[in-house]
């Protein structure tokens, strides 16, 4: 039919020719040629090679048409970028159009053509396949596919309602999967779903899904996908997502570590999410939960071996075996209260015995203590020191308060009002860590395990040079420093202070009385060993009265009116 369509072509122009024609004829005869040229656009046709143009991007071949037609030379070439024909060679190809009246030609979409043909001589209706392809193009009404692996060299229609796409450019290159939904004999066209196939395959799931969570039964499925956040596992052609912290009863876990892709798995379904559409999974749902035997096995106080898992600055985590997992604080770790970083004390995969400080089966945490099952430092102290003894260390850490200095295996405390007995020295500004300071153990707080010391006690202190030149009953001078409830502090030279009670004032008041004010007392007693001066104003006139008779006494001329006479005067 195509041949003898040829040949009414060629006698129509032949037959024109022939006249003689004006110039409405030629426009006539142009136009004529340009229907019948419209006509044959879209249709196969065989032609021969004239010329393969090396230097060019194209190939001549005759068709039958006023001029030869072009084909594009990449069209002529397979993958290596040898040519597949030669000149003279018969050819099989497609008239996609024209260009200034010369035939533009396509051998792939003919193969194409003749590719699509065949499969819709093969199909059958109802058979409705799915086909992998590649869309190459789109157009106002959706996009072309080309088939791939046994469809290669098929094209498909993806209508936009069918494609399931959205609206962009990087579609073009996409590989998907359709459903055939179509096929148009006449016009030789299939036409390709992939919103049929999408929602068949969900509605699919949806019932494998529902099936998995009803029965609720542990199923064996492949790890398709390893993320750092859970594992992707096939069970039944549905990928659920089982999440790191449910792999394992110890915690979250690296999946990475523990298991391979390809690797097939225990697991149990636990949830669906009908919005985002996502099945989840659970490795640990699947096996015995070892928390339960543990309430049988273990006691807080128990000692138990475990292996050192991760090390993280805060604290240890160590492996009991069977999924079980505790936690070793970093203050657990040793009676050293200046720990760094656990790494000093522990390294990864070590054993070590601790104790169980803590079971929370409900929230399945457990502590545990290394230092419990180590001796303790205060009870070697104690040991070798006493209250008083003098001894040697080395400033461990310094405070706003003090200094604490190591001593053994402990730290003693030496607060800033024992370091000297200048008040105005603070620990702050004459230590820093790792000096060597003698110091006196001044107090031992077994129940608290805390030590005192002191070194100012290793000094004379002023109340103990004071004590050398007074005594008591010595009437001094002093000023007022500090008026308190219970009395008022005074301050007989530099570093010797001492107190009167309201009591011992006398006829003075407490409120009567300023800051830097002198006033006479008399000293009732120096406690060199508590380091305390008490002062009487109410006794400067007992002594004194004291020291008249006694004067008296020595000196009989002068009588005892004369003695009170000058004591009044006084």
């Amino acid at each position: 039919m195509l041949n003898e369509a040829n040949s009414k072509v060629q006698k129509s122009k032949k037959e024109i020719e022939s006249m003689d024609l004006g110039d409405e004829d030629v426009d006539f005869q142009s136009m004529f040629e340009a229907s019948m040229n419209k006509g044959r656009r879209g249709s196969t046709v065989e032609g021969t090679i004239v010329k393969i143009r090396d230097d060019e991007d194209g190939a001549l071949v005759d068709v039958g048409e006023k001029q030869e037609g072009l084909l594009w030379k990449s069209e002529l070439m397979d993958e290596n970028g040898e040519f597949l024909f030669k000149e003279g060679d018969k050819i099989t190809v497609v008239l996609t159009g024209y260009r200034n009246e010369r035939p533009i030609l396509s051998y792939k979409k003919a193969i194409a053509s003749k590719k699509v043909e065949e499969f819709i001589n093969n199909y059958s209706e109802g058979d409705e396949p799915v086909i992998t392809g590649k869309i190459v193009s789109k157009n106002k009404g959706g996009y072309i596919v080309e088939g791939l692996d046994e469809y290669s060299g098929v094209e498909f229609f993806l209508p936009r309602s069918q494609a399931y796409l959205k609206e962009s450019n990087s579609n073009i290159g996409k590989k998907i999967e359709a459903k055939v939904i179509k096929v148009d004999k006449d016009s030789k066209s299939i036409v390709v779903s992939r919103k049929v196939l999408i929602e068949a395959q969900r509605e699919a799931k949806k019932e494998i899904i529902d099936r998995l969570l009803e029965s609720g039964e542990v199923v064996s499925g492949e790890i398709k996908k390893i993320t750092s956040y859970g594992m992707f596992v096939d069970v039944g052609g549905v990928d659920g997502l089982v999440h790191y912290s449910e792999i394992s009863y110890k915690g979250p876990v690296n999946p990475a570590k523990l298991y391979s892709e390809g690797e097939v798995v225990e697991v149990k379904p636990i949830s669906y999410d009908e919005q985002k559409r996502h099945l989840s999974l659970s490795i640990k749902a699947a096996t015995t939960d070892p928390w339960e035997s543990l309430k049988d096995e273990l006691e807080v106080g128990d000692a138990v071996r475990v292996t050192v898992s991760n090390i993280e600055p805060y604290g240890v985590f160590v492996d009991l075996g069977n999924d079980i997992e505790g936690f070793l604080h970093i203050s657990e770790i040793s009676w050293d209260k200046n720990i760094k970083h656990p790494k000093d004390y522990l390294e990864l995969d070590q054993e070590i015995d601790v104790e169980i400080v803590e079971i929370d089966f409900e929230n399945r945490k457990l502590r545990v203590s290394l230092k419990n099952v180590l001796p303790k430092p205060f009870n070697s102290f104690l040991n070798s020191y006493k209250t008083g003894d003098i001894v040697k260390g080395s400033v461990a850490t310094v405070t706003n308060f003090g200094a604490f200095i190591k001593i053994g295996e402990i730290d003693g405390l030496l607060h800033n009002e024992d370091i000297s007995w200048d008040r105005g020295v603070k620990a702050k500004d004459i230590f820093k860590e790792g000096d060597e300071v003698e110091v006196k153990i001044v107090k031992i707080d077994r129940d608290n395990e805390k030590v005192s010391l002191s070194k100012k006690a290793l000094e004379e202190s002023p109340i103990e040079k004071f004590s050398k030149d007074h005594k008591n009953g010595d009437i001094i001078k002093a000023k007022v420093r500090d008026i308190k409830d219970f009395g008022v502090f005074v301050q007989i030279e530099d570093g010797v202070d001492a107190l009167i009670r309201h009591e011992d004032l006398g006829e003075k008041k407490a409120e009567d009385l300023e800051v830097g004010e002198e006033i006479e007392a008399a000293i009732v007693f120096i406690d060199k060993d508590k380091d305390r001066i008490r002062l009487s104003v109410k006794k400067v006139a007992r002594i004194q009265e004291r020291a008249a008779l006694k004067e008296y006494s020595d000196d009989s001329k002068t009588t005892l009116g004369d003695v009170l006479k000058d004591q009044l005067n006084k």
